[in-house]
């Protein structure tokens, strides 16, 4: 229960990746923080779970090199702020090249850890579904998924119209189900972790005819059919459904996420792949890969189906298929 002394703490709606590391920079300031988040008493479109910081997406947060990536720099400039979402993606990080990429659930179930055994921070599960007045210190970090009653009140705030754009969700598949005597291990270029052996990635190898056949059958695929709210809503580019990217052209998948530069068949080295598909450890058993860069809104039947046309996935059992959901902006500066 909110008492009049709530009223006058910082208020921050939103337990995502922003929320969390906001309540936890101001909490370590001595001041009072009231964390809300409505899962589980309402789930959006995307999440799995009541853990905050939850990663719906990708388990990665990209490249982790500070001397010649601006990402990387970004990560090194929050680790010596004493960022929470670092500690706990370093604590929890898989191999993935130079990436830095984590095991998802147990990274939020760590951060969310942290943030509940603060003495300065009291987590709330309810929805807000409208900004209350009288709250003088508040923070909005609900990000893309942000509740449609909640987006409407925060628009009747700013005046500004929302941006809104598809994000989607690439499968996961079970380790034991893929076959090895088609895929090989290797990172691109060989380039690993600090504390790896430059074999992070799962490969699997395509040939011409494999490649377009794979391309044909994504153009002819079933897709889940469009929502109202769809029709109008532009792809977020860095995140295109694989669908998409085959309807721009026969070799955009493969100057993509399926390129095959940087690598060499361990099983026929002699034989340059025509495409790659690449699979990232998404959980520290190694029990579940993630297919990297293969967004898709297709139905779920022709995932599987498809999806098995891929070399070394003809037996894969997926414990995640992939899925597509609106993610909503602010237009601000």
């Amino acid at each position: 229960m909110l008492t009049n002394k709530h009223i006058q703490d910082i208020h921050i709606i939103g337990a995502g990746l922003a929320g969390s590391e906001a309540a936890w920079q101001i909490a370590n300031a001595g001041l009072q923080v009231n964390l809300h988040e409505m899962r589980p008493t309402k789930k959006s479109p995307a999440h799995q779970t009541s853990a905050c910081a939850e990663l719906v997406c990708s388990n990665s947060f990209r490249s982790d090199d500070m001397q010649n990536n601006a990402v990387g720099v970004l990560h090194e400039e929050m680790r010596r702020k004493n960022s929470l979402i670092m500690q706990m993606a370093d604590q929890h990080k898989l191999p993935a090249g130079g990436a830095l990429a984590v095991d998802r659930d147990a990274f939020a179930n760590a951060v969310t850890q942290a943030l509940t055994a603060h003495a300065n921070i009291t987590i709330h599960a309810h929805e807000i579904t409208e900004i209350p007045r009288e709250w003088k210190n508040v923070i909005i970090a609900t990000g893309p998924l942000t509740s449609d009653a909640l987006a409407k009140d925060i628009l009747s705030v700013t005046g500004e119209d929302s941006l809104a754009f598809f994000d989607a969700i690439a499968p996961i598949v079970y380790h034991e189900s893929l076959d090895y005597d088609i895929i090989w291990r290797q990172s691109r270029y060989d380039k690993g972790s600090e504390d790896g052996d430059g074999a992070d990635y799962l490969n699997c190898p395509m040939n011409k005819q494999e490649y377009e056949d794979f391309i044909t059958a994504l153009l002819n695929a079933p897709q889940k059919l469009n929502k109202e709210w769809e029709e109008n809503t532009p792809y977020f580019e860095s995140c295109l459904p694989i669908e998409v990217m085959a309807a721009r052209g026969i070799e955009t998948l493969r100057f993509g996420p399926m390129k095959p530069v940087g690598l060499t068949n361990a099983h026929a080295p002699k034989i340059k792949p025509y495409a790659v598909v690449q699979l990232r450890q998404d959980n520290h058993l190694g029990t579940l890969y993630n297919m990297v860069g293969f967004q898709t809104k297709m139905n779920y039947g022709a995932q599987q189906d498809i999806l098995r046309m891929i070399p070394g996935l003809a037996n894969a059992e997926f414990a995640r298929l992939g899925g597509i959901h609106r993610n909503t902006f602010i237009n601000s500066p």
